[in-house]
């Protein structure tokens, strides 16, 4: 594994999104001096917080699996997570609507699953089921060890036996097909496989290496944090402050320094400069060398990088509640295929919306005001380089509201009643928010590739020209959601003080 040469001793690390924060425990806890620089003035990076008038939303992720990779880099500092998050398992994980009017709770715990499959699906479709769940683990369980926790230099250093074990499991088939290998119904193969779509792939196109994806959720578990999942980065901030790193609020970092091949400092927009050992960046990848390494190459798998779909949020503060849906939801269009082709191959807005709901006060009832509820309504949309809708049309054109107001009537139709009319609070974010915010082509996602979950294809976290300077983050190995986030602070860190056996490694 290739390492940052010289001295370590001080670390800068700009941006206290998740990867930067895990990044900074595992640091700490190696025994460096960690100074994290946030332009914002909380921590969590896409995983923010919004406030107005009572209500409270997440503005990133809603998600969370894998608990044991936020205790991982707790644990570093010798930190216990169940001093600082109160998880709830999610029950069900999922609730899935579909256009028949029929639904199916997406229980994860196999037994109870199978149950519940057997009685909507059949026992011919349960059975599937049992055998999907063996696959999916074992499929994790070889991803994460081998390709994903791992720092592999080049793709050639997936020349192991793992590899031949990846394939004769089926992972590099089309995971629609080995899918079809377990489930009949058409409701059952749309979700365990409708996860592509953030990858950027369409089922029929990605590999069955994502399988791991709908494993983690569907079958490990969804679990939610009390206060939301910004409560994640702010306890490991608040760990990482207790252990020494020094994390400075509204800065913003305009430029690493550099000369003779290496980072010598950073300098922050108020004229600051702040002298560094080693760098790490949690920006978004393109971004990070656009702006912060502009004297630097940008290596052709950055610049020429394939971004997946984007989305828009809407944000509600409502006060009507749902007694039929769950805390998290899926509502599919009749539309399947032609979905996947609008958003991806087109570059349009979905014509038959298949939409993603969280009812987060269903768990916890302090993120609104008494009796109101807090809705998160998200949309797949083109990225802003899809030949679709443009941050002008998003920002100026009106398309905006238009939109929102058109997912809401959507989700009247489908059975939220009166949902436009309750409406006390609405924040809708576009592409041009999340361009703004500084991603890449306007998506939260980051890059699409059919490997994009394995490590090595994707863009280094040791940088191919600055020997001190290391990327951590959803743009860089080893992908995209939080799990793999937080994975990506713990490899960062590798990076800079090698494998550490007492922190699992």
């Amino acid at each position: 594994m290739r390492m940052v040469t010289g001295r370590t001793d001080r670390v800068v690390i700009v941006g206290a999104g998740l990867g930067g924060l895990a990044c900074a425990l595992h640091l700490a806890g190696a025994g460096r001096e960690v100074t994290i620089l946030e332009r914002e003035p909380i921590p969590g990076g896409r995983a923010g917080r919004l406030s107005v008038r009572g209500y409270e939303f997440d503005t990133g992720p809603t998600v969370l699996t894998v608990p044991d990779l936020i205790a991982e880099p707790l644990a570093a500092v010798g930190e216990d997570i169940d001093d600082w998050l109160t998880l709830t398992r999610l029950d069900p994980a999922y609730r899935a609507f579909f256009p028949d009017g029929s639904s199916l709770d997406v229980i994860a715990e196999p037994t109870r699953m199978a149950d519940e499959i057997a009685s909507k699906c059949g026992p011919n479709e349960a059975a599937g089921y049992l055998r999907f769940v063996d696959f999916a683990r074992d499929l994790w369980r070889l991803e994460r060890d081998e390709f994903i926790a791992r720092n592999l230099d080049t793709p050639a250093s997936l020349l192991r036996p793992a590899l031949l074990r990846l394939l004769l499991r089926g992972g590099f088939r089309r995971l629609d097909r080995k899918i079809g290998d377990f489930f009949r119904d058409p409701r059952t193969q749309r979700i365990f496989s409708f996860q592509a779509l953030y990858a950027g792939v369409a089922p029929r196109q990605a590999l069955a290496l994502y399988a791991v994806i709908a494993y983690l959720d569907s079958v490990a578990g969804v679990y939610f944090p009390r206060g939301g999942i910004h409560a994640v980065p702010v306890a490991l901030a608040a760990a990482a402050e207790k252990h020494g790193v020094k994390i400075r609020y509204g800065t913003t970092v305009v430029r690493v320094e550099t000369y003779a091949g290496r980072a010598r400092a950073v300098h922050t927009a108020a004229g600051e400069r702040m002298p560094a050992d080693v760098v790490v960046l949690n920006p978004d990848l393109p971004m990070a060398y656009r702006n912060l390494l502009p004297a630097e190459p940008t290596p052709r798998g950055v610049s020429r990088t394939r971004y997946s779909p984007s989305c828009v949020v809407v944000n509600l503060g409502s006060r009507q509640r749902y007694a039929r849906i769950a805390h998290h939801n899926i509502h599919f269009g009749h539309l399947w295929r032609s979905t996947f082709d609008d958003v991806i191959r087109r570059g349009r807005l979905m014509r038959d919306p298949s939409l993603f709901v969280s009812n987060a006060t269903r768990s916890d009832s302090s993120l609104a005001p008494d009796g109101r509820e807090v809705y998160y309504v998200l949309a797949p949309v083109p990225h802003l380089l899809a030949g679709g809708p443009t941050a002008a049309d998003w920002r100026d054109g009106g398309l905006r509201r238009r939109y929102a107001a058109e997912l809401i009537a959507t989700l009247e139709r489908r059975g939220y009643v009166g949902l436009g009319s309750s409406v006390e609070v609405s924040h809708v974010v576009t592409p041009a928010d999340w361009e703004a915010a500084g991603l890449a082509a306007g998506t939260p996602f980051g890059a699409a590739h059919i490997f994009a979950q394995t490590g090595p294809f994707r863009p280094r976290n040791l940088s191919p020209a600055v020997s001190n300077v290391v990327f951590v983050g959803s743009g860089t190995q080893p992908g995209v959601g939080v799990p793999m986030v937080l994975i990506s602070g713990k490899l960062a860190a590798e990076r800079i003080v090698g494998v550490r056996r007492d922190s699992g490694g």
